[in-house]
C-alpha cells in the first residue's frame, strides 16, 4: 500500500498536515496546491470533483464539516472509490474523536489548530498503515471480532467490572479484536468501535491509560474518557466514562474483578489468529476467510483456519493470505457486491440485478465470494481445490459458521 494524505482548510486551502504511507517522496508544495486548486475551482463552478485516475494513481477529494478538505492519493490498483472514501470518512472521524467536532468545524486560528491536530497523527498513521495482517476492519468497515467459547463466561466478568466503573460502555479486546462487549458498546456505530480499537492499538503499550475522547457520532461535542487496562499481553479491557471515577480509583479494582478469569483469558489469547472455535472444522483447502455481517457491520476473519504452517510450495504465508483476501475483497465490493456500510439491499449501480457469487483462479490460489441478505463471505482456497467444488465448499462453510451459536455475527 502507498498513500498520500493531505488535509487542508476548505475555504483558504491552507495545508494543515500531510501524511504518507509506503516508500514515497514527499509531495512538493506546488503539487499540493494544484490538487486543492483543482477541487476549489470545480466547486466555484458548481461542480463536485469526487475522484480521478492517472496512469499509476487514484485521487479522491472529500470535504468534511464544511471546514476541512481531505485528499487521498492511492497507488492501489484494486481500490474502488468506495474504499478510498470510507478511509477518508474514518480519518475525518478520527480527528473528531480526539479534537471534537466544534474544533474541526470552527477553525479560529489555523496555526493553533495545526498544533492540536498533532495528537491525531499516531491514529491517522495507524489507519493508513493497516500493519496488522490479522485485522480487516480497515478494509471492510466492519468491526473485527473474535468468537470463542469463553466469551459467555467473560461477559459476566466484564459486566461486573463496568458496573464498578459506573459506566454502561465496556469492551474486551484480544489482539485488537472485540471478544466481549456490553450492549451499549455494541450500540456505538461501527466507525466509533473501529476507531476506539485503533486508538488503543496505536498507543504505546502500558498497564493503564486515560484518554480524553469524543464519540464522533454519539457525542461529538461532549468529551468522555476512554480508560484501558492491560489484563494480559494483547488483552485489554476498556471502559468509557464521564468525569468519574478517576484512573487511580479504578485501577486497583482490575485485579479484584479479573484475577479469577486468568485461565479463560489465556485460552482466549491462544485462539488468535484462528479467531473461531477449535470445535469447528473447515475444509482443508481453505487458507483464510472473511465473514461479514452487512446489517450489524461485524467481521469474523481467519488467515490460519487450520493447524497448517504457512509457507511451502503449495501454501501462502500469513502476510500473503491477508494481502490476497484484502485485494479480493476490494475487487469484489463496489464492483459486484455492495459495501457493508451501504446495506445489503443496495447493489452497484451498473447492475439491474444482485450478483450472488463471484470467483477468481490463479496459478497459486483461488478465491470465491458469496452473499446472502445479511452476510458476505470471502474464502481463499489452496490452488489444489477443483474449481467446480469451490461453490459448494463456500456454501457449506458459510452455513457452518453462521449457524454456530458461539459465532454471533
Amino acid at each position: 500500500m502507498a498513500y498520500y494524505l493531505l488535509c487542508l482548510t476548505t475555504r483558504g486551502g491552507v495545508p494543515l498536515f500531510t501524511r504518507t504511507e509506503g516508500d514515497l517522496k514527499p509531495l512538493p508544495f506546488p503539487v499540493i496546491g494544484s490538487l486543492n486548486g483543482i477541487h476549489m475551482f470545480a466547486s466555484t463552478h458548481d461542480v463536485s470533483l469526487l475522484s480521478t485516475s492517472t496512469d499509476d494513481s487514484k485521487i479522491v477529494w472529500k470535504v468534511f464539516h464544511e471546514s476541512i478538505t481531505l485528499i487521498l492519493v492511492s497507488q492501489e490498483e484494486e481500490c474502488n472509490d468506495c474504499h478510498l472514501n470510507r478511509m477518508l470518512e474514518t480519518i475525518s472521524s478520527s480527528l473528531v474523536l480526539l479534537c471534537g467536532v466544534e474544533e474541526v468545524q470552527t477553525i479560529k486560528n489555523v496555526e493553533r489548530f495545526k498544533k492540536e491536530l498533532k495528537v491525531c497523527y499516531g491514529l491517522v498513521d495507524h489507519l493508513l498503515q493497516q500493519t496488522d495482517k490479522t485485522m480487516f476492519c480497515g478494509v471492510t468497515g466492519a468491526v473485527d471480532v473474535l468468537a470463542a467459547p469463553e466469551n459467555a463466561l467473560l461477559q459476566n466478568f466484564l459486566d461486573a467490572f463496568v458496573e464498578a466503573a459506573d459506566s454502561p460502555y465496556g469492551c474486551l479486546f484480544v489482539h485488537g479484536k472485540t471478544a466481549v462487549a456490553t450492549k451499549k458498546w455494541w450500540n456505538l456505530t461501527a466507525v466509533e468501535q473501529i476507531l476506539l480499537a485503533a486508538l488503543i492499538k496505536s498507543s504505546a503499550v502500558c498497564s493503564a491509560r486515560d484518554i480524553p475522547i469524543f464519540l464522533p457520532d454519539g457525542s461529538p461535542k461532549v468529551p468522555h474518557r476512554l480508560m484501558s487496562f492491560q489484563l494480559m499481553k494483547n488483552i485489554i479491557v476498556c471502559v468509557i466514562c464521564g468525569p468519574t471515577p478517576s484512573l487511580a480509583t479504578l485501577e486497583p479494582e482490575v485485579t479484584r474483578f479479573w484475577k479469577s478469569s486468568y485461565d479463560s483469558l489465556k485460552s482466549l489469547s491462544q485462539l488468535h489468529p484462528r479467531n473461531f472455535p477449535n470445535s469447528i472444522t473447515v475444509d482443508s483447502n481453505i487458507l483464510g476467510f472473511l465473514l461479514v455481517n452487512t446489517e450489524i457491520n461485524r467481521c469474523l476473519s481467519s488467515i490460519q483456519p487450520s493447524s497448517d504452517l504457512p509457507g511451502g510450495e503449495e501454501n501462502l504465508s500469513i502476510t500473503e493470505r491477508s494481502n490476497v483476501l484484502c485485494a479480493f475483497y476490494k475487487k469484489t465490493v463496489g464492483t459486484f457486491f455492495s459495501t457493508s456500510t451501504e446495506g445489503s439491499e443496495k447493489g452497484p449501480s451498473e447492475f439491474s440485478h444482485k450478483p450472488m457469487d463471484t470467483y477468481i483462479t490463479t496459478d497459486t490460489y483461488k478465491c470465491y465470494a458469496m452473499q446472502s441478505e445479511s452476510h458476505q463471505i470471502y474464502i481463499l482456497f489452496s490452488v489444489n481445490i477443483p474449481t467446480f467444488a469451490m461453490r459448494s465448499v463456500t456454501n457449506k462453510t458459510f452455513k457452518l459458521l453462521s449457524k454456530d451459536k458461539i459465532i454471533q455475527i
